[in-house]
């Protein structure tokens, strides 16, 4: 897996003709083959639509004596710290440290989210105090 590969997460909404080979990552993420985040974004825009970039960032750490294996289960547990209301996610690194006969992996990600609209609201979120009638 390498720096600034995207992740879609399930069911993400995409605009029209907006072809993307996408591979099963996790249960409830794909990763996005042969495109980089400015690409993506290119393409994104092109069509009307927005790619956010959020400042959230997500870590998670895993140990194993296989790289391979604690890299995808360190995106992974990455993965499913990201708030259920993005859409998308871009690895930002991977730090492996070797130690004799196990290696410590750990991954952040950055939360990303892909709509149609320029603002992101979170209408879930906002309260607006009521005011008594008198």
């Amino acid at each position: 897996m390498k720096s600034h590969t995207i992740f879609l997460r399930t069911g993400c909404i995409l605009p029209d003709g907006l072809n993307l080979v996408q591979e099963q990552f996790s249960e409830t993420w794909m990763s996005v083959a042969d495109t980089t985040s400015t690409v993506l974004d290119e393409k994104i825009r092109a069509v009307g639509w927005h790619f956010m970039w959020l400042a959230e960032t997500y870590s998670c750490s895993d140990v194993g004596n296989i790289a391979t294996s604690a890299i995808d289960r360190a995106i992974a547990g990455a993965l499913k710290r990201i708030q259920q209301k993005f859409n998308a996610a871009e690895l930002e690194s991977i730090k492996v440290s070797k130690y004799p006969g196990f290696k410590v992996v750990r991954a952040n990600i950055h939360a990303r989210h892909i709509q149609q609209h320029a603002s992101f609201t979170l209408r879930d979120e906002l309260k607006v105090p009521q005011l008594a009638v008198r």
